[in-house]
């Protein structure tokens, strides 16, 4: 497969994009490193391709673009806006040599809070639209929707956001529930420094960059953690249940209104999800064979924080073919507090033409 092929693919699906009414963009290809690598995750933070500049000062090769078009909205302050845009970006592969470090990226991003559902279906049928017919299984989820569980824990506000902190690193997620739900074992030797009258007094001198008082106020929030009460194990297995969702899109409905009933807090998450199913049936999704996962979109982009979704071909050892997702949150990080509802999404002009050729 040819550069000139990828690109003319990618002047495709843009112009698909661009006939929607999006604007065509252009972001740089180098990005300030200090403001970029703030707001991705840790993923893409580790895989980033960083330089200095003599005058711009540290710098990062563009890992995606949609950061930089929501810095670019942000600043124009126009809603609604759509926009397009087509481009490489470039991530390290450490751990998969063989998938490529640099490659086409073709996007549409829908900055409108008239109707957010509405939003959420468009930018879906779009890039289902722009895919066409090829063989490709669609997954979606919510982050939404176990952030609010999250946030609605029967629990201490340092522990709700140590695990709203870690909801993109599943191993660790888990391995926070299991402490604070009193499920895991304290450490011995955290149980005899917490235990200690004095965790000092056998120390020795410092050493380090942390000072005693920084070590001193650890030991203290550890203490505080140690005599708040576990997590319920009623609360727990309804995060159980709630991450081991894995069904068709109308029939997880349902059981999202049942586990509301115990749950409160994701009540308005589930109502958001109904008017989004909805909306995609108008736009002729068929949400009966729709699959959602709890767990969808644990390990993508941590700026995303409502509906999420991937097109995956049937070789597993193909990257997402296309993926996108709601990022309301970023907006109000780059617009210092002032959020703008937004959903955008990007395809891989490389993986269609390789999946197309497979059909």
């Amino acid at each position: 497969m040819t550069l000139a092929a990828q690109l003319a693919e990618a002047d495709r699906l843009r112009d698909l994009f661009a006939a929607r009414d999006a604007v065509i963009v252009q972001t740089d290809v180098l990005q300030p490193a200090d403001t970029l690598l703030d707001l991705y995750g840790e993923d893409i933070r580790g895989r980033s391709y960083l330089t200095s500049d003599p005058v711009r000062g540290e710098m990062v090769l563009r890992p995606d673009f949609t950061v930089p078009v929501v810095q670019m909205h942000m600043e124009s302050h126009a809603e609604p806006a759509r926009y397009t845009y087509a481009g490489k970006v470039f991530r390290k592969q450490d751990n998969a040599p063989d998938r490529l470090s640099e490659f086409v990226q073709v996007g549409y991003e829908v900055f409108d809070g008239t109707n957010p559902a509405l939003a959420d279906a468009e930018v879906f049928a779009a890039i289902r639209d722009a895919l066409g017919d090829l063989p490709l299984r669609a997954a979606t989820g919510d982050i939404g929707i176990l952030m609010a569980a999250v946030a609605g824990l029967r629990t201490s506000d340092a522990r709700k956001a140590a695990l709203a902190r870690h909801i993109w690193r599943p191993r660790r997620f888990r391995t926070l529930l299991d402490r604070f739900g009193g499920r895991s074992p304290v450490p011995p030797t955290r149980a005899a420094l917490l235990a200690a009258a004095d965790p000092f007094a056998t120390a020795g001198p410092d050493i380090g960059k942390r000072s005693r008082t920084e070590v001193a106020d650890r030991i203290a929030t550890l203490r505080a953690d140690a005599a708040t009460p576990p997590i319920s194990s009623e609360e727990l297995a309804l995060l159980d249940t709630l991450l081991g969702l894995r069904e068709t899109s109308d029939h997880v409905l349902s059981q999202l209104r049942d586990i509301a009933v115990d749950m409160p807090a994701i009540g308005p998450a589930v109502m958001r999800l109904n008017a989004r199913l909805d909306a995609l049936e108008d736009y002729g999704v068929d949400v009966s064979a729709l699959e959602f996962e709890g767990s969808y979109g644990r390990t993508s982009l941590e700026y995303y924080d409502g509906f999420v979704f991937g097109f995956y071909a049937a070789d597993p050892n193909l990257p997402p073919v296309a993926t996108g997702g709601r990022y309301d949150a970023l907006t109000a990080r780059l617009g210092d507090g002032n959020a703008v509802p937004a959903v955008g999404g990007v395809i891989r002009p490389d993986l269609v033409l390789a999946v197309r050729g497979m059909v």
